[in-house]
C-alpha cells in the first residue's frame, strides 16, 4: 500500500476482530463511503501488518454483518446502507406536483447551512486543502465551459462540505440526497447555467462558501450556504414563470393568425 493508505497496522491480541473494527470504525466516520471499493486483500494485510487469512476472516464477519459486498471478480466494496432517499413512487409524484420540489429545496437549504456552519468550525487543514483543490477545478472548469466537469465538481465540493462538517449523520444522509442530484432527479447544473447565463454567479456562491469555511467563520459560512440555496430556487421560480409567459403567449399568438 501507498503512504496515502487510511489504514494502519493493528496490534496482535485480536487480530482479526481489529480488523473488522477499523474498517466499521472508517465506515461510521464516512471515510469508506457505500460503494468505495476496498484494497484487495493483499493490500490490506501489508497495510495493516497481518496475515491474508486473517483479512479474509474479517471481510467475512463484515459481509456477514451486511457491511461490505463481495463481488467475485471485481471484488470488495461498501455496502449501501443509506438506502435511497426516496422511493421511485414519491419521486414520481415529486415530479407530477411542483410545489413539493420546493419542500426539497427548502431541508437542502437548512442542511447545507447547517454543514457549512460545522465545517466552518472544525474543518481540518486536509479538509480546507482539498475544498481548495475542488474550488480549482471548478475554475477550471467553468473557464474550460467543460458543463460536466462543472457539475461532477460541483456535488463533490457540496460532499467535501458535509465531510468537513465531522458530523457522521450528516454525511450518510446527504450522500443520498446527492445520489438524487448526481441522477439529475430533481435538476441538474446546465438548467440553473441557463438561468445564470454564465454560471459565474454559481462559481462564485461557491468560493463564498469555501472561504467563510477556510477563514472559520460560521455565520458567513452559513449565509453563503442559503444565498446559494436561495439562489438556485429562484432560478427555478424565474424559470417556471417564463415557461408559464412563453406558454400564454404561444396560445395567443395561434388565436391571432
Amino acid at each position: 500500500m501507498s503512504e496515502k493508505s487510511p489504514f494502519e497496522p493493528v496490534g496482535h491480541e485480536s487480530i482479526s476482530d481489529a480488523v473488522v473494527d477499523q474498517i466499521e470504525s472508517m465506515i461510521v466516520d464516512g471515510i469508506l463511503k457505500e460503494g468505495r471499493k476496498l484494497p484487495s486483500e493483499r493490500e490490506l494485510a501489508e497495510a495493516m501488518g497481518v496475515s491474508r487469512p486473517k483479512i479474509r476472516e474479517a471481510l467475512q464477519e463484515l459481509e456477514g454483518n451486511g457491511l461490505v459486498t463481495v463481488r467475485h471478480g471485481e471484488g470488495t466494496f461498501v455496502s449501501t446502507l443509506t438506502g435511497r432517499a426516496m422511493s421511485p413512487a414519491l419521486l414520481s409524484l415529486y415530479a407530477r406536483h411542483g410545489d413539493a420540489f420546493y419542500d426539497y429545496l427548502e431541508y437542502r437549504r437548512e442542511q447545507e447551512a447547517f454543514a457549512a456552519r460545522l465545517a466552518a468550525e472544525r474543518a481540518t487543514k486536509s479538509d480546507k486543502e482539498r475544498l481548495s483543490d475542488i474550488i480549482n477545478q471548478m475554475q477550471k472548469a467553468w473557464e474550460d465551459d467543460d458543463m460536466e466537469a462543472s457539475q461532477e465538481a460541483d456535488i463533490r465540493l457540496h460532499t467535501a462540505i458535509v465531510d468537513a462538517s465531522q458530523n457522521t449523520t450528516l454525511m450518510h444522509m446527504m450522500a443520498s440526497v446527492y445520489d438524487l442530484t448526481r441522477q439529475g432527479v430533481f435538476y441538474n447544473r446546465r438548467y440553473l447555467r441557463t438561468m445564470d447565463g454564465t454560471g459565474e454567479a454559481l462559481l462564485q456562491q461557491h468560493k463564498d462558501m469555501v472561504e467563510a469555511i477556510i477563514l472559520g467563520d460560521g455565520a458567513a459560512a452559513d449565509a453563503a450556504a442559503r444565498a446559494h440555496m436561495d439562489f438556485v430556487e429562484q432560478s427555478f421560480r424565474n424559470g417556471q414563470e417564463q415557461a408559464r409567459r412563453e406558454e400564454r403567449a404561444a396560445k395567443r399568438r395561434k388565436l391571432s393568425v
